[in-house]
């Protein structure tokens, strides 16, 4: 009786892998692997269309150009429409299932529409740990090695190569900002070099040189003259120094555009860089956060996703599967439009980082469950 009772709980949490479970999981794989597959080699071809001429003119070798470029290129394609193509795969084969009666009959024989929901489970599963895989790791370093080619052979990324805003301002630590105007990386010099320490929203200190030299081995700004200038009880204390050598917590990679850096993080050193910014009071940890937040919640995003396809999709309609399709497209756009519209609201402070980036999991979430339990019945 003891190893009766055993094996009915063991059956009641674990559903097993069947036939229909392998049936499913094919069907529900190898759809998605197709349509990625078949997108990818469009948007590579276009794209390949596109460049080929910069390609021509800077020399781009053809090893270099399949395995330093597009090899790198391809990762952040499948990633990028992975939640697009979840949705459309359940969408489509389970809608040719519903049609040929095929949910119809594992229905019939005893097969819950609970239990017909794990081989689904199973498939989202290995969909969103392949996109966190790639969105934690893969990506960021294949990034790298992209940007590094498009700055070489690409004329676009040649002239963004080095390109930084004329006047640059960051707050460098709490209550200190450094100004650095006309940056050269080739000479790794500023035209115009001032930092300055603020205390109770009043200027406190500043020190100006014309020109400063940023030295990558030491971390250190130089010049050879510089202004120092305090204000005591509204007093201005005027100095011209010589020979400044200060190290402050400002690297020329902070001083380029940071949005491109952090693609090039892994989600390690992606959350060191944000606790970084935060100690220095940076005003752009919320666009940081967003980048964070989004490499979780968006591979999680498979789960709903495959929820609401499998809900919209079993049962067979008189539109068919184009009706269906079309009805499960217009939804899953929804979504990537309101993710979009919740990043800039993160980015304005209007709402904090790690909602905005969760919220339309959270809503579609509901809509997901609503959808399964009106299909259940």
């Amino acid at each position: 009786m003891e190893g009766t009772e055993s094996t009915r709980t063991k059956k009641s949490w674990w559903p097993g892998f069947k036939i229909l479970d392998r049936y499913i999981l094919g069907k529900f794989i190898g759809t998605y692997v197709a349509a990625i597959a078949f997108l990818t080699v469009v948007i590579v071809i276009f794209d390949m269309a596109e460049k080929m001429d910069d390609f021509i003119e800077y020399r781009a070798s053809f090893f270099n150009i399949i395995f330093g470029y597009y090899l790198n290129f391809v990762p952040f394609l499948v990633n990028q429409f992975s939640g697009l193509f979840t949705f459309i795969s359940v969408i489509f084969f389970t809608s040719k299932m519903a049609f040929n009666t095929e949910i119809i009959a594992i229905l019939s024989n005893g097969v819950s529409f609970n239990r017909l929901l794990w081989p689904y489970f199973i498939s989202a599963l290995l969909i969103a740990c392949t996109s966190m895989a790639l969105s934690f790791y893969i990506i960021p370093r294949a990034s790298e090695r992209q940007f590094a080619f498009e700055s070489q052979y690409t004329r676009k990324g040649r002239n963004a190569q080095f390109q930084y805003d004329r006047d640059i301002y960051r707050q460098v630590a709490p209550g200190t900002f450094a100004y650095v105007r006309g940056f050269s990386k080739e000479l790794n010099e500023a035209q115009y070099f001032v930092i300055e320490t603020y205390e109770n929203n009043r200027i406190v200190a500043s020190l100006t040189a014309a020109r400063a030299t940023y030295n990558e081995t030491t971390g250190r700004w130089t010049s050879n003259k510089y202004i120092e200038r305090r204000f005591i009880d509204g007093c201005e204390e005027f100095l011209q120094k010589q020979n400044l050598d200060t190290a402050i917590n400002l690297t020329i990679t902070e001083l380029g555009k940071t949005s491109n850096l952090v693609k090039t993080l892994n989600i390690n050193e992606l959350n060191q860089f944000i606790k970084q910014q935060k100690d220095k009071g940076s005003d752009m940890v919320s666009a940081f956060q967003i980048e964070f937040y989004s490499r979780i919640a968006y591979p999680l995003s498979a789960f709903i996703l495959t929820l609401i396809g499998l809900s919209l999709s079993s049962r067979k309609v008189r539109g068919g599967i184009g009706m269906q399709i079309g009805v499960g497209v217009g939804l899953c756009f929804t979504y990537i439009m309101m993710m979009k519209i919740a990043e800039e609201f993160a980015k304005s402070n209007t709402m904090p980082s790690w909602l905005a980036v969760w919220l339309p999991n959270i809503i579609f979430g509901v809509i997901a469950v609503y959808l399964y339990r009106k299909a259940r019945r």
